[in-house]
């Protein structure tokens, strides 16, 4: 059975671009896949985070996690910070990556855009990317087209330990979603959803009510026309929310355009809203039942112990394979 990794920082309300980009990939994929499922908190404060809303995010995250389907019998869910070997292999692998390629990363430049200082953590941050994915040995790695150009890095510093010290790392490969991969937002199309948005209309929130949902979609910009049709570059307001309603109505494209040929905007985004809510609902109660609870704390344990057991005997290979500490017989 091949491996998979994946992460999501506890950055704030997972949106609804993140569930279909990410959370909704994992559970389809933990029946045929070993799989191991990461709250990267120590990804989270390389930019300044309030302790107290850091460690509450964490705990809903995880929530989440099984409330979308994630099974712990068969897969491993854990949190980062309590899995010391990814900052101590983060920290190797940050050896061997060099500057020009860190400072290269898109979402480095676009953090730092404009800000008068940043912190030595959101450039280095990919190395341990790196590390969380490779300690585990992981075959595929499911995320977001955002997160390519960490996957290509990730490739190149593990063929690059290899060569230079040993051959102890798997290539990972990533696994894009065909539908729904990139999930834009509301208010401008152009740009991915995201929960960082100061626009709330912008983003769809997993923990949303109802009429929350039904009024961000419909109000969400489209276009003039009025006809319910695919065209990403023409018409990317509609293109994205037919995008959503392919995947959480289990519709191809084409009979979503056959669906609602000859009919308006209006009876679209009313019904995407019904089909958004409904799908919503059982996560969101699932959610509220675990949040809190001993439950899900006995999940995190068990997810750490063997996370801690796997991650640790990757630790002490690359820690042999680049001649650090002393010689155990």
């Amino acid at each position: 059975m091949k491996t998979i990794f994946s992460g999501i920082q506890p950055s704030g309300t997972i949106t609804l671009g993140n569930y279909i980009g990410a959370l909704k990939q994992f559970t389809e994929l933990q029946d045929d896949y070993n799989c191991y499922f990461c709250i990267v908190d120590q990804h989270a404060i390389t930019v300044p985070q309030d302790r107290l809303k850091l460690r509450q995010n964490i705990r809903n995250l995880a929530a989440l996690y099984i409330a979308v389907g994630i099974d712990p019998k068969k897969a491993t869910l854990f949190i980062q910070s309590e899995v010391p070997a990814h900052a101590q292999a983060g920290w190797m692998l940050q050896c061997v990556a060099y500057i020009g390629e860190l400072e290269r990363m898109t979402q480095f430049k676009d953090k730092s855009a404009g800000k008068e200082a940043v912190s030595a953590g959101l450039l280095t941050y990919p190395p341990l990317m790196a590390a969380d994915i490779l300690l585990y040995g992981a075959d595929l790695v499911p995320v977001g087209e955002d997160q390519k150009q960490h996957l290509e890095l990730t490739r190149d510093l593990a063929e690059r330990f290899n060569r230079k010290y040993n051959d102890i790392f798997t290539i990972p490969e990533v696994r894009i979603p065909k539908a729904g991969a990139r999930v834009m937002s509301l208010q401008d199309p152009t740009k991915k959803m995201s929960k960082s948005d100061p626009n709330s209309k912008a983003f769809i929130s997993l923990l949303d009510d109802p009429k929350q949902i039904e009024k961000k979609i419909k109000s969400a910009v489209t276009d003039s026309d009025g006809i319910v049709k695919y065209d990403k570059e023409e018409k990317p307001g509609i293109s994205n929310l037919m995008s959503i309603y392919s995947v959480l109505g289990g519709l191809s494209i084409e009979d979503i355009e056959k669906r609602y040929e000859g009919r308006g905007y209006g009876d679209f985004k009313a019904e995407l809203a019904e089909v958004v809510v409904r799908h919503l609902e059982p996560i969101q109660k699932r959610y509220y039942e675990l949040v809190e609870s001993e439950e899900l704390d006995h999940i995190l344990d068990e997810g750490a112990a063997k996370a801690n057991q796997v991650a640790g005997k990757m630790v002490k290979k690359m820690e042999n394979a680049m001649g650090l500490g002393r010689k155990r017989k």
